[in-house]
């Protein structure tokens, strides 16, 4: 047993050893393109992702007392509003990805029960400074 854990473990290293003597050359094409790609992305200043809508109404002051009611129990979660008329839209949080987002709205229902996750297809970059 030793003998196969010992064996097992020097060939373990030896992969290592060799995966760090590697290095890639790229033609100067892929080169151009990869620069233009990251330039590109810099550009960017929305990506996609998901939140979560807590209420949908026509009557904005209803929507904020909700809000207020939310940033008093969840002071530190990014809390923002709509109008597409004639509906005031109020969503919370910002998430990569659709599972963090269903993770965070179970906690939510307790409160909000009407609330489910939305996609986000422009969320400013400086507002995932947190994640």
């Amino acid at each position: 047993m030793n003998i196969k854990l010992i064996l097992l473990s020097i060939i373990f290293c030896f992969g290592f050893q060799l995966s760090f003597g590697q290095s890639i050359n790229e033609t100067p094409e892929v080169q151009s393109i990869m620069d233009r790609y990251t330039a590109s992305n810099r550009m960017k200043t929305t990506i996609k992702g998901w939140s979560i809508q807590l209420l949908a109404t026509t009557d904005r002051r209803k929507m904020e007392q909700t809000k207020d009611e939310f940033t008093q129990k969840y002071p530190m979660i990014f809390v923002d509003w709509e109008h597409s008329a004639p509906y005031y839209k109020l969503h919370v949080g910002v998430y990569q990805s659709k599972l963090e987002a269903l993770r965070q709205l179970h906690q939510f229902k307790a409160d909000f029960p009407g609330a489910f996750p939305r996609i986000e297809n422009h969320i400013r970059k400086a507002t995932l400074v947190g994640l």
